[in-house]
């Protein structure tokens, strides 16, 4: 499934999601896939998986949630950043959880926005 060694399974139909993935592909080769069409079987995942959390298979390693948030930042080139993310812990997974039952919020759509504008 993957060209690059990175292949990443995001919500399709999330803006906030669409809009981070293309600010990441700024600087960032990847393959990216909704979860919605992609074959997942074909890399071991469920539907249940990647209705939970973003997943990027990084050379053949799986990584999920904040994890896999600090990988493709690291890839970017946005190291301190994923180094945050990393060293955080439980407190970055609790992060990522705000952000993905949030998505709504004005804040998450502020952001969005902003993400939008700076792919354009």
């Amino acid at each position: 499934m993957t060209e690059t060694g990175t292949t990443v399974i995001f919500d399709g139909e999330c803006r906030f999601c669409i809009a981070s993935l293309n600010w990441l592909r700024l600087k960032a080769h990847l393959d990216a896939y909704p979860f919605q069409d992609a074959d997942l079987a074909s890399i071991g995942l469920t539907r249940a998986e990647c209705e939970k959390e973003v997943i990027a298979v990084v050379d053949a390693t799986t990584f999920r949630g904040a994890s896999a948030i600090a990988h493709l930042l690291e890839i970017r080139g946005n190291h301190n950043l994923s180094r945050v993310i990393t060293a955080s812990g439980k407190l970055g997974d609790l992060g990522y959880h705000w952000v993905a039952t949030h998505r709504s919020s004005m804040l998450i759509r502020l952001i969005t926005r902003l993400l939008e504008r700076r792919v354009r």
